[in-house]
């Protein structure tokens, strides 16, 4: 089972009601009004005059990209000082305060508020991003590719990608290089990042701030959620010098008023066909959250009564929820039978339009490739995975890695390129805790449901457990396991494939012998899937264009991207719903239980809090998972807030939009002022912020 952290604003649980106005990214006309989650390259500054009687020129444009971050962990944040100061979500970097708490300070819980620099604590394995450069590399990648098939068009394509890459970013220390691919590969970019290394946490609120109302207001409106943080970038054991930053605004939205998201969604299906949805809606869905659902179950038992164990298993346990949610919002939209039909239409149209302008039948390419892993789907990812596991996680990457270096560049796995290589050693290297029972835990579930799942009388699962049981095995591997020491895993990546061979560390032992399996059947996936879905959509490519013309925008792949919206509400069940809450409507919401217990900062500054401050806000800007943190910016291009969420109804928003209903959830300047300001005093950065 593969689930990602808890790292992207998050889903609640189904999607409602998709009207029938909804615009469809590729796949129907020129996007609609808000729709849209645009490469700074490429902005739609007359469509937006057209809507708006005003967009941002390029002067406007430079400065907000130059102040836009993308955080590794998958989250998007925005520098906001000279010196290096960056905003972003609280559940962004809720993992670093898991990794900095101990068994007498939990920082989840309490908060963390550094005061001045010199108590700003290194966030394990984060690293800043800020883009410095976008080339267009679609012509040089698809000529290496040509006319070639299959598992031979993967290699040709990533052995140009690390050239590329390795060429253009020379300084892995300060900068690195990714070859991005739009539209399923119909285009190749660049893109070129400065790379900050060395990031801290600067301050943060107590989780019952951050996260009041927890699941039951998840994905849902209103909301009194102080999901802000700020963390800071270090160059050479210094704050970065950023004179490029965002300003800082202290002030309550307007109803109506243009609002920009400025971030890094991470991933949307919206070029999507007819099969690939099928098998999404049949098969990958239903099995990832059944498979959720078990773990949160085991998870929350083996947490139980133990004080402990809820600290060390919290993050997990909030990551696991969150894609569960998402996973289920997404199923819901593809069950919802107007929805679909919508998107079936809309692939109808693409290809009567398109018709005698491509060669063959990019459709039945991918319907024909569909199949093939339908085959073979189950094996793969349950074989190839790490079981939630974070020593067997460090323990494949340590094996692969000490293989693929002994490579050319060239003709390395694409995750292993030079180009790659550093952020994949800081995440091995970083010292962050594990905990025996929760690797034990994971193990234990991962083997049992891959024997569930295959079968005892599988090959690969007999080459995998043996003759022991998967309760057994798991016990034996955690107890005998040394990876969760860093200076190991060092002594490992430095050693290389005669370090790895020699060890016995049994998670090196067991990721060796899995590791011929892996590579057969992550073959397999570029033969028979990879390679033609890659050569059909380059097809389909060409087909939007010449159907739509330049008016469309590439699914949303973890890059910087620029939405554009209004603060606006909606109306549900025949309710207006208003655009924004105030902050002292977080004691009328107040249970004292939770998830709706009061924080105790909240408690103890109850008469000095500005309790008519707007808190939390909505508009109709359109982001997906990847864009938390993302600086949400008025006119003038100053932050009045950061999104961190979104309505019920843009669960639907990996495969569409809907103007009238998809919103996003964002805190407002003012509240994290208050913050600052009343709840968890920060002088130093109220100053450094400056604001107006």
């Amino acid at each position: 089972m593969t689930v990602r952290p808890a790292k992207t604003y998050r889903a609640k649980t189904m999607l409602t009601a998709m009207t029938s106005g909804a615009a469809l990214l590729a796949l129907a006309p020129a996007a609609h009004a808000e729709e849209g989650m645009w490469t700074f390259d490429a902005f739609p500054v007359e469509q937006m005059k057209k809507e708006y009687g005003w967009a941002p020129d390029q002067a406007w444009l430079d400065r907000s990209r130059g102040a836009a971050i993308r955080l590794t962990n998958g989250c998007s944040a925005s520098f906001v000082s000279p010196d290096g100061l960056i905003l972003t979500n609280h559940h962004c970097i809720v993992s670093c305060l898991q990794d900095l708490s101990t068994q007498d300070s939990d920082l989840v819980a309490g908060g963390f508020n550094a005061g001045m620099r010199s108590n700003e604590k290194t966030c394990p394995g984060q690293q800043a991003e800020l883009v410095t450069a976008i080339t267009d590399y679609t012509a040089d990648i698809k000529g290496a590719i040509g006319d070639k098939q299959g598992a031979e068009l993967v290699t040709a394509r990533d052995a140009r990608i690390s050239e590329i890459e390795a060429s253009q970013c020379p300084d892995t220390e300060k900068t690195r290089c990714q070859v991005v691919k739009f539209f399923g590969g119909g285009q190749y970019k660049l893109y070129k990042y400065r790379k900050y290394s060395d990031v801290r946490i600067a301050w943060a609120p107590e989780f019952n701030a951050a996260f009041f109302g927890g699941d039951p207001d998840n994905f849902n409106f209103p909301r009194y959620a102080l999901d802000a943080a700020f963390l800071r970038a270090y160059d050479g054991d210094k704050p970065a010098s950023t004179p490029q930053h965002l300003k800082w605004n202290v002030r309550a939205p307007q109803e109506g008023e243009v609002a920009f998201v400025v971030g890094n969604p991470g991933s949307t299906q919206r070029g999507m066909t007819s099969e690939q949805r099928a098998y999404q809606r049949e098969v990958a869905l239903p099995r990832r959250l059944l498979q959720l659902a078990e773990y949160r179950g085991r998870l929350i038992e083996a947490m139980r009564g133990s004080e402990e164990r809820t600290r060390e298993g919290g993050s997990r346990l909030f990551g696991v929820e969150n894609a569960f949610k998402a996973l289920n919002g997404r199923m819901q939209a593809l069950n919802n039978a107007e929805f679909a039909a919508q998107l079936d239409a809309a692939e109808a149209a693409l290809k009567e339009r398109s018709s005698g302008q491509i060669e063959g039948d990019p459709w039945a390419d991918i319907a024909k490739a569909v199949d093939a892993y339908r085959n073979f789907d189950e094996a793969y990812t349950q074989i190839d995975s790490s079981g939630l596991s974070q020593l067997y996680g460090y323990a494949r990457t340590l094996v692969r890695a000490a293989i693929e270096r002994e490579k050319p560049n060239t003709e390395r796995l694409a995750e292993y390129a030079d180009a790659r290589l550093p952020l994949v050693e800081k995440r091995l290297l970083d010292a962050a805790p594990t905990y025996p029972w929760l690797e034990e835990l994971s193990l234990r579930f991962w083997l049992s449901k891959t024997r569930e799942l295959l079968t005892t009388d599988n090959p690969d699962v007999q080459a995998l457990l043996g003759k022991e049981s998967p309760e057994d095995m798991a016990a034996r591997l955690v107890k005998g396991a040394q990876l969760a020491d860093p200076a190991v895993r060092k002594q490992l990546w430095e050693g290389g494939l005669e370090a790895i061979r020699a060890s016995n560390d049994p998670l090196i032992k067991l990721a060796l012998s899995q590791d011929a399996r892996t590579r057969e059947l992550n073959k397999r996936y570029e033969q028979e899937y990879e390679a033609p879905v890659t050569a059909a959509q380059a097809k389909l490519t060409d087909a939007r264009f010449a159907a739509y013309g330049d008016s469309i925008y590439p699914d949303a792949t973890f890059t910087l991207r620029i939405s554009y919206g209004s603060v606006k509400g909606w109306e549900e069940n025949g309710r207006q719903v208003p655009i924004a809450t105030q902050m002292g409507g977080t004691y009328d919401r107040a249970t004292g239980s939770d998830p709706y217990k009061i924080a105790e900062a909240f408690k103890a500054n109850a008469d000095g809090l500005d309790k008519a401050a707007t808190y939390n806000f909505v508009s109709t800007n359109d982001i997906i998972g990847g864009n938390s943190g993302s600086p949400v910016l008025d006119r003038q291009g100053k932050v009045i807030g950061t999104a961190f969420d979104g309505n019920i109804h843009s669960l639907g928003g990996n495969y569409g939009y809907d103007g009238n209903l998809n919103r996003t959830v964002s805190v407002s300047t003012e509240a994290i002022q208050q913050g600052l300001e009343t709840l968890y005093p920060a002088p130093e950065l109220v100053k450094e912020l400056g604001g107006e």
